[in-house]
């Protein structure tokens, strides 16, 4: 084993508490009133250095939160004709409307760096621990209760190996496992059976969306190239997300929006 892996291995064996992400999740938000404390008491050379280091990192905020934000520009109207009133000494001029000009490839990347989207649905109903894992005894007395069953919907990849089922803690039954959505075009109103690429994001957590676990609101990446959709640039485009609409362990099957 290679130097300084004992804890991913570790972690590998025996999973993580089942707090792990929200004690993770508190001690970042300490961070920011630990690192506030510092910077009063800071005096010094040590007071400047520290400063100057959260003067950069400030300046880097700012341009990335600029980055993301869509600019407005100026480019002709497309009819030729004005959308607002306009006053008389301007009717010669030619017209010139103000509107979006980013293509949909910039718009889509910038709103994944951002982790943003434009989603059917916004909010959705938050999935206890308890519903989404069921608690399987193991051991020689079953006495061991470490290891969880996965009751939802899941998604594995094609070269995906189990591990063994000794060390194995979160257990996703075959059963559960799917890799076709329906998903429904918004624009052409159609709807398509793609294959499932990966799963983007969980709307309950970081584990779930390592887990591949798919419940409703979901963001998941389908296969579109058999839609024959293509960038700007003539490219084909063969990944795109969707989120799901339903709940796939109610319904057998999933259902999905693609978002364009």
């Amino acid at each position: 084993m290679p130097q300084n892996e004992h804890i991913e291995l570790h972690r590998k064996r025996y999973g993580q508490r089942l707090d792990a992400e929200e004690k993770k999740r508190k001690k970042q938000a300490r961070e920011v009133h630990k690192r506030a404390e510092y910077a009063r008491k800071a005096i010094g050379i040590k007071g400047k250095l520290f400063a100057k280091k959260r003067h950069a990192e400030k300046a880097l905020m700012k341009k990335t939160i600029a980055m993301h934000e869509e600019k407005d520009k100026k480019h002709k109207a497309d009819d030729g004709a004005p959308q607002n009133a306009v006053p008389a000494y301007l009717l010669e001029r030619e017209q010139v409307d103000r509107a979006k000009v980013l293509s949909n490839t910039i718009k889509q990347k910038r709103k994944e760096k951002a982790g943003k989207w434009e989603v059917p649905l916004p909010k959705v109903r938050p999935v206890a621990e308890d519903e989404m894992f069921k608690v399987l005894k193991s051991g020689k007395r079953m006495k061991k209760s470490w290891k969880r069953m996965v009751t939802k919907v899941t998604f594995v990849g094609q070269g995906f190996t189990r591990k063994p089922p000794k060390y194995e803690r979160f257990i996703r039954p075959t059963g559960l496992r799917m890799t076709k959505a329906h998903v429904t075009h918004p624009e052409l109103k159609a709807t398509f059976c793609l294959d499932i690429i990966s799963i983007k994001k969980n709307p309950n957590g970081q584990m779930y969306t390592t887990l591949g676990v798919i419940t409703k609101g979901t963001i998941i990446e389908v296969n579109v190239s058999e839609l024959g959709l293509v960038t700007p640039g003539g490219k084909v485009v063969w990944g795109k997300y969707a989120q799901v609409t339903n709940n796939p362990e109610n319904d057998g099957v999933i259902n999905a929006v693609l978002l364009v």
